[in-house]
């Protein structure tokens, strides 16, 4: 037995030390889960080459990848807190978020690319001309950047949305869709453009020149940009040296990506990031003026349930302002 004023004195000191170390905050190590799609070209660089780890080190960050089929199921998964944050999406994607109510920030954005993105008919079609889309079946993604430059580009040939038959498919069901003759025509985007048109016979009705620029944005949710805008930086500077990175090592480029993408030819791989610009830059509330267009053509088509304000957004701004 300890001597009773062991037992009353340091028992009770022991017990109000204990205390004191259960209320001290235990350091958690912070989760980062990040989603992407296949087209996300330099998240998935970093991925493969593991750069980010290496940047967060130190930093306590525990990273996961969460690769998803389009953009729209990707930025649902932000918005209800299954993932922090989101590799690029097109400029359209952001958009129908906002209308459902989504409350996410842009943290990064890629200069446009336009002729990432593209109209395309078999070669044998009877189809040369956009007027001659009236009627016909089209393959599109649901929200993507490519959904908008079919509205654009029927708007051009002095139609509506409800004058073709949409069938909504992923990439891949597309694919199969236009190389099968299920459908009349596919608008699709790089890497799964360049893919078709260097391996069936393909011509291009139109491309985003003049009709939709193709801006793809980065977005993370508005809880994660306020508590580690740390991290944030982190990312949106590995983002900035790998665009470098790619547009000045080309080759290099391809053979790592093809392997990512479904072990594509390099000489694919090279000519889709050809029409990427993959120059990454802060996000500025002035620049959103396409970001309106698309939600107003859109909602003019009965594809949004509300109009939409693209400037109502929240917006990270890095410390060290990259890309300008």
């Amino acid at each position: 037995m300890f001597p009773h004023s062991f037992t009353r004195r340091a028992l009770l000191g022991l017990g109000l030390s204990l205390g004191l170390l259960a209320a001290l905050p235990v350091q958690a190590e912070t989760q980062l889960r990040i989603g992407y799609q296949k087209s996300s070209t330099l998240i998935s660089l970093l991925k493969s080459q593991g750069t980010l780890e290496q940047a967060l080190a130190g930093q306590d960050i525990r990273i996961s990848w969460h690769e998803f089929a389009s953009g729209q199921p990707l930025l649902e998964a932000l918005n209800v807190g299954n993932i922090d944050l989101s590799a690029d999406v097109a400029d359209t994607v952001p958009v129908f978020a906002q209308a459902a109510g989504a409350q996410l920030t842009y943290f990064a954005q890629e200069a446009p690319s336009p002729a990432a993105q593209a109209i395309i008919v078999r070669n044998d079609s009877p189809l040369h001309r956009l007027s001659e889309l009236k009627g016909k079946k089209v393959a599109v993604t649901k929200a993507a950047g490519s959904h908008y430059l079919l509205l654009a580009a029927l708007a051009k040939a002095g139609l509506q949305f409800s004058d073709i038959q949409p069938a909504y498919l992923t990439p891949a069901d597309g694919r199969a869709a236009f190389e099968n003759g299920k459908v009349d025509a596919w608008v699709t985007w790089e890497p799964f453009l360049s893919s078709a048109q260097r391996q069936l016979p393909t011509r291009t009705l139109a491309d985003g020149q003049q009709l939709a620029s193709y801006q793809r944005y980065y977005l993370t949710s508005n809880a994660f940009a306020k508590a580690h805008p740390q991290v944030l930086q982190v990312v949106f500077s590995e983002l900035v040296k790998t665009g470098e990175w790619l547009r000045a090592h080309p080759a290099e480029a391809a053979k790592v990506l093809g392997p990512l993408w479904g072990n594509l030819d390099p000489a694919i791989v090279q000519q889709a990031n050809q029409r990427r610009s993959y120059q990454v830059r802060a996000v500025q509330a002035a620049n959103l003026g396409e970001q309106q267009k698309i939600a107003d053509a859109f909602f003019a088509e009965g594809l949004l349930p509300k109009a939409v304000d693209a400037s109502q957004v929240a917006i990270w701004q890095p410390a060290v302002n990259h890309g300008q």
